[in-house]
């Protein structure tokens, strides 16, 4: 890796004071930025995903792909932690914090609202941004799309009985818009430029042409990393320094699951004998976070103002430099995984 990749840490923690500091020296810059959004999902935000996604687009290859059922396991492992793990561990850890070990320090009514928060970040695994921790840990492009795809495909079905049933209510509204449109901006779009991109690249020059041309834009990910970094902490820059000991309070369970999860997920992958490039990708994306659906869907059940609003949003704070460290985690621990998978 160049010195910009190897201190990619470096770079987005000064991205995070970077993005507070212009919150709050240019508030109408990021709160004209922040409008520019349809069903909660924010189109300068899809821009920039687009740069990071792009380059791993542009790597499937579909004629591949029909042999992604040949090695079920890390679609197992994936659907396994997402789906019957993850959203309960969560809710747990919410009650476990918010009605006992911090008890003292919130009013028991926020403490509801900061649980119910955690509960749907917990029921909402991420759909973009596992492309760009996939491809820093030189993931299988293939492969992650289908653990993508079939992850999205269950949470259109699995996610409002989930949360309905750790809430305790019954009538879940689902924004279906900001679901279908997530989908089609983070994954649709970016992989269509990118087959289209790709089918040119091997007329071209096959292969040696599609991964010279990724090799070059490769560095459009990080940028594109890092001005989102900019963005989402411009962003919440007054909620930050507005509530910062109750931010921290949300963030240790987040913390917990987070590396809970990657710990669970990734260790059964190491056991089951799954390839790093599949193993790496399938632990992130339960780690990771889909949350422009749990902050919309907090604000539609909760309010704008309400605890279970902030806590999503904490979910977003803590989420990249959390995935940031998993990453390089993975990275490090390569050489612990077997090349393919046994028989």
């Amino acid at each position: 890796m160049g010195a910009f990749e190897k201190y990619l840490s470096v770079w987005v923690g000064l991205c995070i004071l970077a993005g507070i500091g212009l919150g709050l020296l240019v508030p109408g810059a990021f709160q004209a930025l922040a409008a520019l959004e349809y069903a909660n999902v924010n189109f300068a935000v899809a821009v920039l995903i687009w740069a990071m996604v792009w380059p791993m687009m542009i790597g499937v290859d579909f004629s591949a792909m029909r042999r992604v059922g040949e090695r079920p396991k890390g679609l197992i492992i994936t659907l396994t932690v997402n789906w019957l793990i993850k959203p309960f561990s969560m809710a747990l850890l919410g009650v476990v914090f918010f009605r006992h070990v911090f008890a003292g320090l919130i009013p028991p009514e926020d403490a509801e609202g900061y649980i119910a928060g955690l509960i749907l970040l917990g029921a909402a695994p991420c759909t973009a941004m596992v492309f760009v921790w996939s491809q820093l840990t030189r993931g299988d492009p293939n492969y992650t799309l289908v653990q993508v795809s079939v992850n999205d495909a269950v949470m259109v079905f699995a996610f409002a009985p989930i949360v309905a049933l750790l809430l305790g209510v019954t009538d879940i509204f689902v924004p279906w818009e900001t679901l279908i449109l997530s989908v089609l901006l983070y994954v649709v779009i970016p992989l269509i430029a990118g087959v289209i991109m790709r089918s040119w690249l091997m007329k071209r020059g096959g292969t040696g042409a599609v991964d010279g041309f990724t090799q070059r834009i490769k560095p459009l990910s990080v940028i594109g990393l890092l001005a989102t970094v900019v963005l989402l902490f411009g962003f919440q820059s007054g909620t930050i320094l507005a509530s910062p000991l109750v931010i921290v309070l949300i963030a240790v369970p987040i913390l917990i699951q987070s590396y809970g999860i990657f710990a669970l997920a990734y260790a059964a992958a190491w056991a089951w004998k799954v390839p790093h490039k599949v193993a790496a990708p399938c632990a992130l994306i339960g780690t990771s976070n889909f949350f422009e659906l749990a902050v919309a869907v907090a604000i539609s059940l909760f309010g704008l103002n309400s605890g279970a609003a902030l806590a999503t949003v904490v979910g977003v704070l803590v989420e990249v430099p959390v995935m940031l460290t998993l990453v390089a985690f993975a990275n490090r621990t390569r050489s612990a995984f077997k090349e393919e998978e046994t028989a």
